[in-house]
């Protein structure tokens, strides 16, 4: 195939997760269960969290943005992958597969600076609980959060230019069933060394030391675990990390055993597979993982359904 400026380059062929044609009709009835049960899940912990004045602390102030970003999370990828089944179609615009890098970095790296700010609310509960309000106040977190959004809108959106500036052979073809930014850039035709080392950068600023700022968070908690008299207040203090710390392992647990491993398997399959731990999975089972494992929220949620009741 000739190389062609991006200019000339319509789409992109996204090859999905099998060509079998018998498995296209199994394949959009899961995705489309997942898909549905994500967007109620996380709807309803929202819905929970905003109508339940229990749970106006900032502890629920970041877990109802995590939710928010949870169902624009699969909102970006699973909708035209359920698109692409049923029409029996590969085909993605130029432009449709940079918008949807620039939102899948966007919520995805959302999830990771919403995960590490939680990770210092637990921390300041269980070290300083006495300091707690004073330090997680709304204005605190409010700020916390507009800066997370500031920071990674602006750094998807510089790879996303520098994307722009590669060229790519007509007909391109990505072994998986998003637009994701590493299948894209070993697709290019020009040189990517320049996006290869931002991407790394990147990934250590924003992938990284937000985990070495989780790591770090537990490793104080579990410090004061260790002082800890009380055995209620022990087990009190653990339930409340442990939903969260779930949510973390299988988050980072997945998405970076992907981008790990990318560079040593041959299986683009394999790799789409474990893709779909952390783009479709993970936040679908996150309102499980906070309203199982908590009291108020189930609470809340029962509050919620009673309420809506009578209107059925």
């Amino acid at each position: 195939m000739g190389a062609g400026n991006q200019t000339g380059v319509s789409q992109f062929l996204l090859l999905g997760l099998s060509d079998d044609p018998e498995l296209q009709p199994l394949l959009f009835g899961v995705f489309l269960s997942m898909f549905l049960v994500a967007m109620l899940g996380n709807l309803l912990i929202i819905l929970a969290i905003s109508t339940d004045s229990h749970l106006h602390t900032p502890m629920y102030f970041f877990l109802s943005h995590l939710s928010f970003v949870d169902i624009c999370f699969v909102s970006t990828t699973v909708p035209r992958m359920l698109v692409n089944i049923q029409t029996q179609r590969k085909d993605i615009s130029y432009i449709g597969c940079f918008t949807q890098v620039y939102f899948f970095m966007v919520f995805a790296g959302m999830d990771s600076f919403l995960l590490t700010v939680m990770a210092y609310d637990r921390f300041v509960a269980i070290c300083q609980p006495l300091h707690y309000m004073v330090i997680m106040n709304s204005h605190f977190c409010g700020l916390r959060v507009l800066t997370c959004w500031l920071i990674i809108l602006f750094s998807s959106l510089f790879h996303v230019l520098l994307m722009m500036r590669l060229t790519f052979c007509i007909g391109t073809e990505i072994p998986h069933f998003f637009c994701e930014l590493t299948q894209i850039l070993k697709a290019a035709c020009s040189d990517t060394l320049i996006n290869n080392i931002c991407l790394y950068v990147a990934t250590v600023l924003l992938c990284m030391f937000p985990l070495t700022g989780i790591l770090f968070s537990y490793s104080q908690i579990v410090s004061s675990f260790l002082k800890m008299a009380s055995t209620e207040g022990k087990h009190k203090a653990f339930s409340t990390c442990m939903s969260h710390l779930t949510v973390v392992s299988l988050f980072y647990g997945t998405s970076l055993g992907v981008y790990l491993t990318s560079d040593v398997t041959h299986s683009s399959q394999r790799h789409s597979i474990a893709s779909l731990m952390y783009t479709v999975v993970t936040p679908m089972l996150n309102p499980f993982i906070y309203s199982l494992r908590n009291k108020d929220v189930k609470g809340a949620l029962a509050r919620l359904l009673s309420l809506g009741a009578p209107c059925l």
